[in-house]
């Protein structure tokens, strides 16, 4: 039985004329990762009951390296300069645009809607399971700083370092359920999330991106601001003979708005928001948040890909089980707190009449209660980080201007782009709340932690099975990692 585990415990070091498997990496053509990236299942160690495809496994499972691994995790979490603020601050019609539309500046590998940068990664390997929490603001500037800006020059020491400051222990064991329905779908149950493997499964904070994203909706101008609705909450205004005089007699304004209309009619009668410009909650779902996430799957997959490793995207674990731990059951998953909602008659829709992951205490916590005192704070603590001199974003100039040609102009731009108005904040609040009481969760249409459902395993790959039934072109790639990787 060959002994995988020592063997790959050391990467190949530099010969001394330059070839590395570092330096072969980066000299790997992305056309090559693009077209030649698949999905590849079975890790060393790992026999398959097949019929006349079946094979036994003589081998050891086989262990990411803490370098292989520290090079995944930085394609996660790693800072790569900053967003490139190239918008107007001018509408064409003359009026003022808002310019500061981000929650951080810094930015990572992965596209983020208004770099939110929402996802977090947890990390599962036979050693446990990690939170990969990524750096932001100062943080995030001193590690940009702190070692060269082109990672092909980078150490092993330096992936190893950067990896290490991200990784904050979750749990000294993987996670672990029945492998069976409904735990785990047809033959993952089998195949994933076994010894010698490493996954990467992503939560999307939903809270922070969500206020955000209301209170640039709520910065569009007068006449064409959206009016939010709960379309989950029909609308019966109490008195129509009283509201008919309130808003000018128009009684037909209440027959047009048969759902809920975040803060009664009252911004709908000054104008602030538009009876005709009609936004569902329901129907924005995660605000696009989620698809940050989806970005980081094809840039580690083609990683996975330019590194020779197996790479294996499919269902996770199905919430709501992978966000508990109960050892009485046999569950152990991530640890969420999971907060229950509002008793309701009748029940809302799903997610909202279940109980919401707000996040794991003192680990990741969401911008939601119990980890604020109200959604007015929830909102205070946006602006503050958007606008803050402590902040991840627009206040803290140091982090702001540090890339610009000149400081000056960056703080110019700044100064120049339009904040959110007391009205806009206000409004936001109000609709914060309003989520927050009727539903006793934040938000409500969506969980506070999303989980796409998806998480990616690495492995090094069972190559006496692959060479025993498959065409080598399907994996050239892998069939040349232990020659480089560990020799």
């Amino acid at each position: 039985m060959t002994d995988h585990a020592e063997v790959l415990s050391e990467p190949a070091p530099d010969d001394g004329h330059g070839h590395s498997p570092l330096k072969d990496l980066f000299e790997y053509p992305l056309m090559s990762a693009l077209t030649q990236r698949r999905t590849r299942r079975i890790p060393r160690g790992q026999s398959v009951d097949a019929g006349p495809l079946s094979h036994e496994s003589t081998n050891d499972p086989a262990p990411l390296t803490p370098l292989e691994e520290a090079l995944l995790i930085t394609c996660i979490t790693g800072i790569t300069g900053i967003t490139t603020h190239d918008g107007p601050l001018t509408k064409q019609n003359g009026k003022p645009e808002l310019g500061t539309p981000f929650l951080h500046v810094l930015a990572r590998t992965g596209s983020s809607a208004d770099n939110c940068q929402a996802t977090s990664f947890f990390m599962i390997n036979d050693d446990g399971i990690f939170l990969l929490r990524h750096p932001t603001g100062s943080d995030a500037l001193e590690m940009y700083n702190s070692r060269p800006r082109d990672w092909s020059t980078w150490t092993e020491a330096d992936w190893l370092d950067a990896a290490e400051r991200c990784k904050v222990r979750v749990s000294t064991r993987r996670v672990e359920f029945p492998r069976e329905w409904p735990y785990y779908l047809g033959w993952n149950a089998q195949a994933s999330n076994t010894p010698g493997t490493t996954l990467f499964f992503p939560v999307v904070d939903c809270t922070w991106q969500y206020i955000n994203a209301l209170l640039i909706l709520a910065s569009e101008p007068d006449g064409k601001r959206s009016m939010l609705i709960d379309d989950w909450r029909t609308f019966k205004p109490s008195g129509a003979v009283e509201w008919a005089a309130k808003i000018g007699g128009a009684l037909h304004l209440t027959e047009k708005i048969p759902y809920q209309p975040i803060g009664g009619l009252k911004y709908v009668r000054e104008g602030f928001v538009s009876k005709d410009n009609v936004a569902p909650l329901g129907f924005g779902h995660t605000l696009r948040t989620d698809y940050e996430a989806f970005f980081y799957f094809q840039n580690l997959m083609l990683l996975g890909q330019a590194m020779g490793l197996g790479g294996w995207i499919h269902g996770a674990v199905f919430t709501p089980y992978i966000w508990q731990t109960d050892p009485a059951k046999g569950w152990y998953g991530l640890g969420f707190r999971l907060d229950d909602a509002k008793e309701l008659s009748p029940w809302a829709p799903v997610p909202a009449s279940q109980p919401n992951p707000v996040g794991i205490d003192g680990i990741l916590e969401g911008l939601c209660p119990p980890y604020v005192s109200s959604m007015d704070e929830a909102v205070d603590r946006v602006i503050e980080a958007k606008y803050g001199a402590t902040g991840t974003a627009y206040g803290n100039e140091k982090v702001w201007s540090s890339p610009y040609r000149s400081a000056e102009d960056a703080k110019s731009y700044v100064d120049q782009g339009t904040r959110f108005g007391p009205k806009q904040v206000q409004y936001v609040k109000d609709a914060c709340t309003y989520l927050y009481e009727t539903y006793g969760r934040f938000p409500a249409h969506v969980d506070a932690f999303y989980s796409p459902g998806m998480w990616l395993q690495f492995s090094h790959l069972e190559m006496e099975y692959y060479d025993r039934f498959f065409d080598p072109s399907q994996y050239t790639r892998q069939a040349a990692h232990d020659g480089l990787w560990h020799p």
